[in-house]
């Protein structure tokens, strides 16, 4: 059991004093006077029970349980080190970067972050950047993102990053309501051409799904397409046309409630990809890195 008699000043006499051979030069380090740091180490030794250095005119050299003390005390300073200032960014007015994917950005990751900001007592902004999957996880790997949120399993791009699986989400067909597909069933694949599709651009996690969906199918994608991320264009571009939208149901699901589009009954995936998050383990993550996280996988237990 830790002495409540060792303080933190003990700690850091003694590593200094080991880490420059010289009860003077290790009091001029600390800036308190030679005697000062004397009878601090003296105080550890007599609650240790043990002689730490051996004493000699050309300086100071660590006994047998000086060495063995050492190997403790360095890591514990510094874990304390690291934490004191993990607390201190957190409440100093740190930002939580996170990258958004379209799959996560209508309920998972508004309601994450409310649900987190109202929990949370230190004052942390958050940004929000949204993009494809290749741009935000070279973003969290060069350290300018904390995390990336969404559907990227089949993403390359992960390689070395980590990702933890939340929940399954499949891309849907969806429709305004009225329009000349709506309600039908069965519905043939290749009645799908005859309109306007919104999809994904190429070279993103999402394309590939509707890329195989195609071949399974033997479809050739329609001429008129629009390629956009944006759920904003793709939504007014679906309502006021006849355009087949390609969408995460996530990013759909208020509309399809609401009874604004309907989905078509023609599945394009059975399970749908992996949403999950994306960290970087080779960066220490923060307090409210962790917390935030945290509340990610509560909310994503509720779906």
């Amino acid at each position: 059991m830790l002495s409540s008699r060792i303080k933190l000043r003990h700690l850091q006499a003694f590593l200094e004093v080991a880490k420059r051979r010289s009860f003077a030069r290790a009091a001029d380090g600390l800036a308190i006077s030679q005697p000062g740091i004397s009878k601090t180490i003296r105080e550890l030794e007599e609650t240790l029970g043990a002689e730490l250095f051996e004493r000699s005119a050309q300086g100071v050299a660590l006994t047998q349980a000086g060495l063995t003390f050492l190997r403790h005390a360095g890591p514990a300073i510094r874990a304390l080190e690291e934490g004191v200032t993990a607390v201190s960014d957190t409440h100093r007015g740190h930002w939580l970067r996170i990258g958004a994917l379209s799959t996560v950005e209508s309920r998972l990751l508004p309601e994450a972050i409310r649900r987190w900001q109202e929990n949370e007592a230190a004052e942390v902004g958050v940004k929000v950047v949204a993009g494809r999957s290749a741009f935000l996880l070279s973003q969290l790997r060069l350290g300018e993102l904390d995390l990336v949120v969404g559907r990227m399993t089949e993403a390359r791009e992960i390689r070395d990053l980590t990702f933890e699986h939340l929940y399954y989400e499949p891309l849907v067909l969806v429709v305004r309501t009225g329009h000349p597909l709506a309600g039908v069933t069965p519905l043939a694949p290749g009645r799908l051409v005859e309109f306007p599709w919104v999809l994904p651009p190429p070279q993103t996690t999402l394309r590939q799904q509707v890329d195989s969906f195609c071949v399974r199918h033997s479809l050739d994608l329609p001429g008129q397409l629009l390629e956009t991320l944006s759920l904003p264009i793709s939504h007014r571009y679906t309502q006021e046309g006849d355009a087949i939208w390609v969408a995460p149901r996530e990013a759909v699901i208020d509309d399809l409630e609401a009874g604004h589009v309907i989905e078509l009954a023609l599945p394009l995936e059975e399970q749908g990809g992996s949403v999950g998050l994306c960290t970087n383990a080779s960066m220490e993550p923060s307090l409210a890195l962790e917390a935030f996280c945290e509340v990610l996988r509560e909310v994503a237990a509720e779906r």
